[in-house]
């Protein structure tokens, strides 16, 4: 231990690296420290403003830890971040990120736009690249130029588009979200897919679960719309369910 400590001391760079590898596949099969994490987190764009939707299950290996983690953050009132991966790297980076765009907004007197707030978080993300972070985040809002989303990772990649779900449910949530979504959805239809997608994905995933939390962003900034049980959600798609197989 006393070895181990020293090491730390003397080789930050070379621990992290050695005992921090790498959240995929079998890379970090060995290693004294392995990442297991769960969770299922998604948004997208359509002609309404953005769509925030994720789940509240933090797990530590097969053990659930917490069912009421706030996997949204609140950047700003124009500004949210999702958190995917582990939760004191999202956590911290993301507020750190919520000081930089407040700096910007001082210095520049006006709010920071969606590409410049991501780009400052991908730049940190690319400067502690092989550190051992584990982080998987989306930062949306609306500015300027309208509703804008992107992704970035632990790697410092950054990717504009219109919808990603990140985390071990994402599988699920995409399976809904590619067959579903459409730009022209209404809010009350976009707000529903956001539910569904995260309902399924919880309902597969065993990792992912607890309470969904959705929020929708305007040109007035974001609001946040329901945190649902998702064993709520459960018993009402199967009723509906239920009722369009007796309908047909």
């Amino acid at each position: 231990m006393h070895k181990i400590r020293l090491l730390y001391h003397l080789q930050p760079a070379h621990f992290c690296r050695n005992n921090f590898a790498s959240a995929c596949g079998n890379s970090d099969q060995g290693q004294e420290v392995k990442f297991a994490k769960g969770t299922t987190t998604l948004a997208f764009k359509f002609n309404g403003g953005i769509i925030v939707s994720v789940d509240s299950r933090s797990t530590m290996g097969a053990y659930i830890a917490s069912g009421t983690v706030k996997k949204v953050i609140e950047i700003n009132p124009f500004l949210l971040g999702t958190m995917a991966g582990g939760a004191a790297d999202c956590s911290f980076w993301e507020r750190n990120l919520g000081i930089q765009c407040r700096m910007y907004e001082l210095r520049n007197k006006k709010r920071i736009s969606v590409a410049a707030a991501s780009k400052l978080l991908a730049n940190t993300m690319r400067s502690y690249r092989g550190y051992g972070l584990s982080m998987g985040t989306m930062i949306t809002g609306w500015d300027e130029t309208g509703p804008q989303l992107y992704y970035v990772d632990d790697d410092g990649t950054r990717l504009h588009g219109r919808y990603f779900s990140v985390g071990s449910g994402s599988t699920y949530a995409y399976g809904v979200l590619d067959t579903y979504y459409r730009p022209d959805l209404t809010v009350e239809e976009a707000i529903d897919l956001g539910k569904r997608a995260i309902y399924h994905a919880c309902h597969r995933d065993a990792m992912s679960g607890s309470i969904n939390n959705l929020y929708h962003v305007t040109k007035d900034g974001w609001v946040k719309i329901h945190a649902i049980d998702t064993n709520d959600m459960h018993y009402q798609f199967m009723e509906e369910k239920k009722n369009a197989r007796m309908e047909s």
